[in-house]
């Protein structure tokens, strides 16, 4: 009886640890979509005022899944001022520029090629130092921390991804 009694306990015990993942789970679900985030977060300014000026919006409020690139605002001072005005005045190279950070699916993150909605390949690189592991797409380092959406994931980079033109 005894041995039944420690039965039932560690049962009870498995079954309740499976609802608290179960729960936790549930908790750590998303709740905004990829647009909904990037505009709360003050750091992603500049990529919001460039995805209304290109219209992406609707498109990255969209379904996805998405895995989005997300260069930061201290990204887009790395540009320099004539090219970064060249692109806000020109919304059809600005979208180009904006979806070749764009790859469809969820969380595509792979040491494989990685196809953008733009039409081209980016190819990451991950490698292994004192420091951790570090991941690259293009020239971008990207943030191991991937902030995800109701629609997608995203990966905060510290450049602009430019496109062949």
């Amino acid at each position: 009886m005894l041995k039944n009694l420690k039965s039932f306990a560690i049962a009870g015990l498995v079954l309740a640890g499976g609802f608290c993942q179960l729960a936790q789970a549930e908790a750590a679900k998303p709740t905004e979509n990829i647009v909904q985030i990037a505009v709360s977060d003050p750091d992603l300014s500049v990529l919001v005022k460039a995805l209304t000026d290109a219209s992406l919006v609707k498109t990255l409020e969209g379904p996805g899944p998405f895995t989005v690139f997300a260069p930061t605002n201290s990204a887009f001072s790395k540009v320099p001022t004539e090219l970064l005005d060249y692109f806000l005045a020109n919304p059809a190279v600005l979208k180009q520029v904006l979806l070749y950070h764009v790859a469809a699916g969820a969380d595509v993150l792979t040491p494989s090629p990685i196809k953008t909605v733009q039409g081209e390949v980016v190819y990451p690189s991950f490698s292994y130092g004192v420091g951790g592991l570090t991941v690259t797409v293009g020239n971008s380092v990207v943030t191991l921390n991937p902030i995800q959406a109701t629609n997608g994931v995203i990966y905060l980079i510290n450049s602009v991804l430019l496109p062949q033109f």
